[in-house]
């Protein structure tokens, strides 16, 4: 009798395991056409990837009392490393910077993408907004995270030296990436006039706040930008804050993803969202739980008028716009972000002409045919 029921037990587990492959197999994202240029773009570049972890500790800076919790005389970062195996010679450096109440690992199916087609890419936990922040994350200290930056491209150029990678980096390609409070961190370490690292030459904001900078901020410097949003973005409102980019900033070009969300970008997302209405419910709950009363005070701490930093009062906080809408598919969401990204770098960084061009055409031309859900306009 137990053989039975142990048997029993057995068939129902296989047969529920068959059935989960043949759901997970019969959802998953459509792919674009095989012959279609995207195509080649979503492929893993030619080289492998191997990771790396660090720990870089900012002894000139201290790290702040937070919610109760004493402050430190430095700034500590868990770093990790992306990177592509036996690569030879000088290589360009990315550098990532996560979510509020996330951590650096976030985007790693990006993170992954980039380094197989030679980049270095390096993302660290900051010390008071990731996920692990003692008594919870504090956006207020989004201020100190350009240096935070500028203080990660030392230490990385610093393992260069050494070969840590198998490669050096080469000084005159740094680009930024940054999810959500990582896309603020992004475009201020790109453009605010007091502290944005003048060696960045290239920069996208995945779900950035972008609402409080106006004409005058993006004036500070002529570096590339691409800003990344979702229709269905219930944390950064996609026509208050990514729409009205590149009417502002003179070198910026805009991607966005029809029913794409906040949490859609996430490394989690694909598979974990696919049944949800909008996962940003699940994002609401945690980023709310951990925000000022009025979010958008933190931008009055990030410069003035005159620095080209002013919040509309009209702007809608976190979360504010319900219902939520629907969401599309989030495997579509990571794939037109994994080509908008490679494309973007590549037409930027890259040496050959020929894949310097590709990348241009890829980005504004070939991503929206190739993605019904995507858009993408760039400033006249």
């Amino acid at each position: 009798m137990f053989r039975k029921i142990i048997k029993g037990l057995l068939g129902l587990f296989f047969t529920l395991a068959l059935l989960a492959i043949v759901v997970y197999v019969a959802t998953g994202p459509r792919q674009p056409k095989a012959d279609s240029a995207s195509i080649g773009w979503l492929r893993a570049g030619p080289y492998s990837v191997g990771s790396a972890e660090f720990v870089f500790i900012d002894e000139s800076r201290p790290t702040d009392e937070s919610r109760g919790n004493p402050g430190k005389t430095n700034r500590t970062f868990s770093t990790t490393l992306w990177y592509p195996e036996d690569a030879n010679g000088a290589l360009p450096l990315i550098v990532h910077s996560h979510g509020i109440v996330s951590t650096r690992d976030e985007l790693a199916y990006l993170m992954e993408h980039l380094a197989s087609y030679g980049y270095v890419v390096a993302a660290a936990d900051y010390p008071l907004t990731s996920g692990s922040t003692p008594g919870g994350a504090n956006a207020n200290d989004v201020m100190n995270q350009p240096a935070d930056v500028s203080f990660l491209i030392d230490s990385v150029l610093t393992l260069s030296t050494d070969q840590a990678f198998g490669g050096q980096i080469d000084e005159s390609k740094i680009g930024l990436t940054g999810f959500s409070l990582g896309g603020l961190t992004t475009i201020l370490s790109t453009y605010h006039p007091r502290w944005r690292d003048p060696r960045i030459a290239a920069s996208v904001a995945i779900a950035g706040p972008a609402a409080a900078f106006t004409e005058a901020f993006y004036k500070t410097s002529a570096v590339p930008f691409l800003m990344i949003s979702g229709t269905s973005d219930a944390l950064i409102e996609t026509a208050y804050n990514a729409s009205i980019t590149p009417e502002r900033n003179a070198g910026a070009g805009l991607v966005t993803i029809d029913g794409g969300t906040h949490l859609g970008f996430v490394d989690a997302a694909e598979p974990a969202f696919r049944f949800m209405h909008n996962p940003d419910s699940l994002g609401c709950s945690a980023v709310l739980s951990v925000l000022d009363e009025d979010p958008n005070d933190v931008f009055a701490k990030l410069g003035s008028l005159n620095e080209g930093v002013y919040m509309p009062p009209d702007t809608p906080s976190v979360c504010e716009l319900m219902p939520l809408r629907e969401a599309s598919h989030p495997g579509r969401q990571h794939m037109i972000t994994k080509v908008a990204v490679l494309s973007f770098f590549e037409s930027v960084f890259s040496e050959d002409p020929t894949r310097l061009g590709e990348g241009a055409s890829v980005l504004r031309q070939s991503l929206a045919l190739d993605f019904e859900e995507a858009s993408v306009r760039f400033s006249q």
